[in-house]
């Protein structure tokens, strides 16, 4: 996973050096509280309706999610998640670093983890 402060790159400029690389751009918007990072994941990645927001769930869906990259023959995948400044304090916010390092490091070349750092 690479991190970035919001000060190095915009977003914009991230979501062309993706599409320069020829990989599809998933974007996760800023959330504040680990609920709400646990929903937007959920959301944003289109996980079953079953999904049990968790931190457990989070990691078996990535998973999933990494399994469906692997078969659907298209292009790669980068994640750019927002992470706002808020939400760095939590203390769920290294465990969900964890996880989303560990489903990239599942996924191989198909998925990789942009977190950008905003003020």
């Amino acid at each position: 996973m690479k991190i970035y402060s919001a000060d190095t790159w915009t977003l914009e400029e991230l979501q062309e050096q993706v599409s320069d690389a020829g990989r599809r751009t998933v974007m996760v918007p800023p959330a504040t509280t680990k609920q709400t990072v646990l929903e937007v994941f959920g959301q944003v990645l289109d996980f079953p309706e079953y999904y049990g927001v968790n931190l457990d769930a989070l990691n078996d869906s990535l998973h999933d999610y990494a399994d469906a990259l692997s078969e659907d023959g298209g292009s790669p995948v980068t994640m750019i998640w927002q992470v706002p400044a808020a939400y760095r304090t939590d203390r769920s916010f290294g465990v969900v670093c964890e996880i989303l390092q560990d489903a990239e490091r599942y996924a191989g070349r198909d998925l990789a983890i942009i977190a950008v750092f905003q003020n």
